[in-house]
């Protein structure tokens, strides 16, 4: 669980791989592409310009390098051909990468072309809350608080947080202990230590947070076939507080 300092700087070097492949996504996602041209697009980046592996890829048997959760999918959208994107979607894309022997986890929302002003609140106050839990990120710190801050701040805004689906501890395995509850009472659960790393990812509905999966066995989509929305980020506990492995210039 507790990550050496050897450790921590080849995960924060996955973190900084997998921030460049959001990077190169922010130029490519868009209208009239399919949810499988932007899996293909990041397993080829991830393999030949990073020179890294797309950790997703095989993991449970998954057969794809992404999830592409569009509109009403909560999480673990599976790419399709016969997915195109168009004006007013809004997408998350979830991606994991492993680059000697570590491995980080983010994923991001994309709005594309124009949303309406409904969706784009949605996407920007799960942002919003997915930094609330952040912020709460230190040594003495409790689980409870992380998630007592993404469920305050959600509930505020009159959204709904899903409670399926939680954030995790990473590093050689893609999953590993603690899990990160995204609700939650302040000051209870297990204490924060240094070198701990986990990822902090919400999901949060305009309407229930009751959700169903799909027969293909991994999507998941909001039970009233409301709009949900995802943030995700790879999250170390330094010294004196928090440090975002997988962050981007604007997330």
């Amino acid at each position: 669980m507790i990550k050496t300092p050897q450790q921590l700087a080849v995960m924060r070097e996955s973190g900084r791989l997998l921030a460049r492949v959001f990077s190169m996504l922010d130029g490519f996602v868009a209208a009239g592409r399919s949810t499988l041209e932007l899996d293909s697009a990041v397993e080829t980046f991830i393999r030949e310009q990073l020179q890294a592996r797309p950790a997703s890829l095989g993991q449970y048997h998954y057969p794809f390098s992404i999830n592409t959760s569009v509109n009403e999918v909560v999480c673990h959208g599976m790419p399709s051909a016969k997915q195109i994107l168009k004006d007013g979607d809004i997408i998350n894309i979830d991606i994991t990468l492993e680059k000697g022997g570590f491995i980080a986890d983010s994923s991001k929302m994309y709005m594309i072309g124009t949303v309406t002003p409904k969706a784009r609140r949605l996407v920007e106050m799960t942002f919003e809350a997915m930094w609330a839990g952040i912020r709460q990120v230190k040594p003495g710190a409790r689980l409870g608080d992380i998630g007592h801050a993404i469920q305050r701040h959600a509930q505020a805004n009159g959204y709904s947080v899903v409670r399926e689906y939680c954030g995790h501890g990473i590093g050689r395995e893609m999953h590993e202990e603690p899990q990160i509850l995204h609700f939650g009472r302040p000051g209870t659960g297990l204490e924060l230590r240094e070198g701990m790393v986990f990822t902090i990812e919400p999901m949060l509905n305009q309407g229930s947070a009751k959700v169903r999966s799909l027969k293909d066995g991994w999507t998941v989509v909001t039970k009233d076939n409301s709009l949900s929305a995802q943030w995700e980020h790879t999250v170390a506990v330094t010294a004196d507080g928090f440090e975002v492995l997988t962050l981007q210039p604007t997330a």
